[in-house]
């Protein structure tokens, strides 16, 4: 296993739209260790690969944040919401290609996912609260969509005026 770099908006691959995974190899096993890795590393709940430069439908998540409360690794590949609540859920989210950047996103508080699993089965299950609004922006990332698209504009290029400031930053570093 190994921690990849993550990309920081805005870069152009973040925008794509991802392409299925065509079946679980030993490549895209690699993938996702390498995901769990970088995201418990970030730290963060949630990484799409398209954060780390891979254009593949495929995030991971662990939304358990108690202490003393076992981990809880997820690897979802190929995901789809096949059903999503009228009741909605409002939280301050972030993203660890916007580091330090929030904003308020409301999405359905429920939904119901089916992806395939590293095992090459078909998954279902439905999430709520946390795990709903992390597994909707890891989902949003495989279709060229981040955080900040659910925000007002000015907010929206402001957190992008900061992003691009930091990248400054980062590559005279």
């Amino acid at each position: 296993m190994s921690i990849r770099p993550i990309l920081i908006h805005p870069d152009p691959r973040l925008k794509k739209l991802c392409d299925p995974v065509s079946a679980v190899t030993s490549d895209i096993g690699k993938l996702a260790e390498d995901m769990l890795e970088t995201m418990y590393d970030a730290p963060g709940v949630g990484l799409a690969a398209p954060q780390v430069g891979i254009t593949k439908r495929i995030f991971v998540m662990d939304c358990v944040k108690e202490d003393g409360e076992a981990p809880r690794p997820m690897v979802l590949i190929n995901p789809e919401i096949i059903a999503a609540s009228d009741e909605m859920n409002t939280y301050e989210e972030g993203c660890l290609s916007i580091p330090e950047q929030y904003g308020e996103v409301t999405r359905p508080k429920l939904v119901t996912m089916r992806w395939m699993g590293l095992d090459g089965k078909t998954h279902e299950d439905a999430f709520d609260d946390l795990w709903s609004t992390c597994a909707q922006h890891e989902l949003d990332h495989l279709n060229g969509k981040l955080f900040i698209d659910h925000l007002g504009s000015i907010k929206r290029q402001l957190i992008t005026r900061k992003m691009v400031k930091l990248k400054r930053e980062r590559a005279r570093a």
